[in-house]
């Protein structure tokens, strides 16, 4: 099972167990790379399946006035995360006039992805750079787990070689799982209160987008300066026998 059962999350995924032609087993490894929303809401029990998955590592996607406990949030031991690195490698600058311009308007869709690593290149190699740098055991996250998260996950999931169509699911899994939510995202979120229905004709507009990063991965990580060593241990995270 991809889906992760760490108490408090939804929408937390095992990037391993999809095909692949690059991995020996025939798909992406798991226990490596999980993707998933705001950490804050992990209860006591929830830190400790996540240290039962091998959680290493958490690569934190949002920008520092996001971050930190929100009415709701369990009351957590801080001994909880002890031995667990916490690395902010935010993606998005919100004091960037040009990135607010742009992106601002289309915040919850894979439509502003290319914008995000054109704007702001740096911002998204650290991010990158980041996950490949870490022991296998990485939960990335944003806030709800799904745009952020989502680009990066493409990116990694694509460079992985796994098809399109199952990166375009995986990003549609994380907008089934999060619809209906409070996402504690910086922005008006839309989809806090679709519909089945809604969410449907929006996966039919957007998942060609997701499908076209996938493919292309090389366009982004070129367009960030993404150099040839982090690409290759990105791949061999989620396809090499010993990453």
């Amino acid at each position: 099972m991809r889906d992760l059962d760490w108490d408090g999350c939804p929408n937390l995924r095992d990037l391993g167990g999809l095909p692949t032609p690059r991995s020996a087993t025939g798909l992406t490894r798991t226990g490596r790379l999980a993707r998933g929303p705001r950490r804050e809401q992990l209860t006591g029990p929830g830190w400790s399946a996540a240290r039962s998955w091998g959680l290493t590592t958490v690569v934190d996607l949002r920008c520092a006035s996001e971050v930190g406990p929100r009415p709701g949030d369990p009351d957590v031991d801080p001994a909880a995360t002890d031995g667990i690195d916490v690395v902010h490698a935010p993606t998005e600058d919100h004091d960037d006039a040009a990135f607010r311009r742009v992106c601002f308007p289309v915040l919850d869709s894979p439509e502003y992805w290319p914008h995000n690593w054109r704007i702001l290149p740096r911002l998204v190699r650290t991010a990158l750079e980041t996950v490949a740098d870490a022991a296998p055991g990485v939960l990335v996250h944003c806030s709800a787990g799904r745009d952020r998260t989502g680009m990066i996950s493409a990116l990694l999931l694509g460079n992985a070689g796994v098809a399109p169509d199952d990166v375009a699911a995986d990003y549609a899994a994380s907008v089934r799982a999060m619809a209906g939510r409070p996402s504690h995202a910086p922005t008006v979120d839309r989809q806090q209160g679709w519909t089945k229905a809604e969410v449907d004709a929006w996966l039919a507009t957007t998942t060609p987008l997701v499908r076209d990063v996938a493919a292309r991965t090389d366009v982004a990580f070129d367009a960030v300066g993404l150099g040839e060593h982090h690409r290759d241990r990105l791949r061999d995270l989620l396809t090499a026998d010993a990453a």
